[in-house]
């Protein structure tokens, strides 16, 4: 199966926007991990319609928190319907098994030794500044390590998150992410 890891920055924040819908936010920065051909794509709003290819070749998005947050405001800018195509929310899951959500820093940090390089509020202050390039390398970042809980938690079927000293084990089922699923063709491109 053709996995598509991604991680979206947006421009402006829910109270600049005045909503808490995520789709009312504007994208700066999307990063893509594609599984088939094991590269990174990281491109700014204005090179949006580069990674529309990208997408359309996966069997399944994989993000954190992506249901919630990333494919609703990815959703708004791509002339298919994404909602349509097979998710996988490793934040989701997580709140499946432990009840409660968790940071990607956290999980990844006990499962992976990875950590995040910085955060969404810093990224819509580096947009407002200019700094384009700080935010594709912490968009990236974002993406290699959702990555490597993916790929762990695949493997194992489980992560971790420290609880004090210790680190907690967290089960995943991820026997659903294996399977491949027929969507409906809300492709946009011409094959």
């Amino acid at each position: 199966m053709r996995y598509i890891v991604f991680d979206i920055e947006t421009q402006n924040l829910f109270q600049d926007v005045g909503s808490r819908d995520p789709a009312a936010l504007d994208i700066s920065v999307i990063t893509v991990y594609d599984s088939g051909t094991d590269k990174y794509t990281t491109v700014d709003i204005s090179e949006l319609e580069t990674i529309w290819p990208i997408i359309e070749a996966g069997d399944a998005l994989v993000g954190y928190n992506s249901n919630h947050f990333d494919i609703p405001i990815l959703n708004k800018y791509y002339p298919g319907d994404l909602t349509q195509m097979k998710s996988i929310d490793l934040m989701a899951s997580i709140q499946d098994s432990l009840g409660k959500r968790l940071k990607l820093d956290d999980v990844a940090s006990a499962t992976v030794n990875a950590k995040k390089t910085a955060n969404g509020l810093i990224a819509v202050k580096w947009w407002r500044e200019g700094n384009i390039a700080d935010i594709k390398k912490y968009c990236e970042q974002d993406v290699r390590v959702t990555k490597q809980v993916f790929d762990y938690a695949m493997e194992h079927g489980k992560v971790y998150v420290k609880e004090g000293t210790k680190k907690r084990e967290i089960p995943i089922d991820t026997t659903l992410w294996k399977v491949r699923e027929d969507a409906p063709m809300t492709h946009t491109l011409m094959f």
